[in-house]
């Protein structure tokens, strides 16, 4: 995704793109973008928690090596 924003900024563009929706104000001509554009941030958010879970999980691996470091 070109310039991809903040994670933030994606769940709030998000929010914007559904409550367009939601209250009908998206011309018909525009909310085949608008649906498009939500999939592309649904996309990167969901790679974003991704990546995030992984990168916790490996540094609460690393705290556990320590531990069963220490105890030996």
């Amino acid at each position: 995704m070109k310039n991809a924003p903040r994670y933030k900024e994606a769940v709030e563009e998000i929010e914007e793109i559904v409550e367009e929706i939601e209250s009908e104000s998206v011309d018909v001509d525009v909310l085949a973008a608008k649906v498009k554009r939500a999939s592309e941030l649904i996309k990167y958010c969901k790679a974003k928690l991704k990546k995030t879970d992984n990168e916790v999980k490996k540094v609460l691996d690393e705290f556990e090596k320590e531990d069963d470091e220490d105890v030996i």
